[in-house]
């Protein structure tokens, strides 16, 4: 007699990006955001989060499920002239988290950002910033994660968490 089957664990696979998931990046920030985008718009706000990838300070998670990528997390360093919309300083990574609409509530963004957390602390990052726009649920879930208000950017808020390094 058989053992009766146990439920598998579904929970998706978190691997480091890297240049190979530019274009993923990419086609994630149009949905978060709406644009429609080709690569010849460099130009276009949410161009610098994702142009150039693999300079300093570039940091990438991949949450993939039954082989395909779901979802991402990254960190993006931005100096004053051209800021991201959560800048704050030069030495304080932009968070990005995006997770296709299919996935979305079902804890992968938890998942990335643990992951993107714990890559940054081991990596000697010391503080993290996010924007999120006024009303958006996920400042909640941001602030049970430590991430606190330090500035306002006119769409929203721009919150900050302290690494443990």
């Amino acid at each position: 007699m058989s053992a009766a089957p146990t439920e598998i664990d579904h929970r998706p696979l978190i691997r480091r990006g890297g240049r190979e998931d530019l274009p993923f990046l990419r086609s994630l920030l149009t949905l978060a955001h709406g644009w429609r985008v080709n690569v010849s718009e460099v130009d276009a706000p949410f161009g610098r989060y994702v142009e150039r990838w693999g300079r300093s300070g570039d940091l990438a998670v991949i949450a993939i499920e039954d082989g395909h990528r779901i979802g991402a997390a990254w960190l993006r360093l931005f100096d004053e002239a051209e800021p991201g919309y959560g800048f704050l300083d030069a030495d304080t990574p932009e968070l990005t988290i995006v997770v296709l609409p299919g996935k979305q509530g079902q804890g992968v963004g938890r998942l990335l950002l643990d992951a993107i957390l714990q890559r940054a602390s081991d990596e000697g990052v010391q503080a993290v910033s996010v924007a999120v726009e006024k009303g958006h649920p996920d400042q909640r879930a941001f602030e049970l994660k430590g991430f606190e208000p330090a500035a306002e950017n006119g769409h929203g808020s721009v919150l900050r968490k302290s690494l443990s390094v």
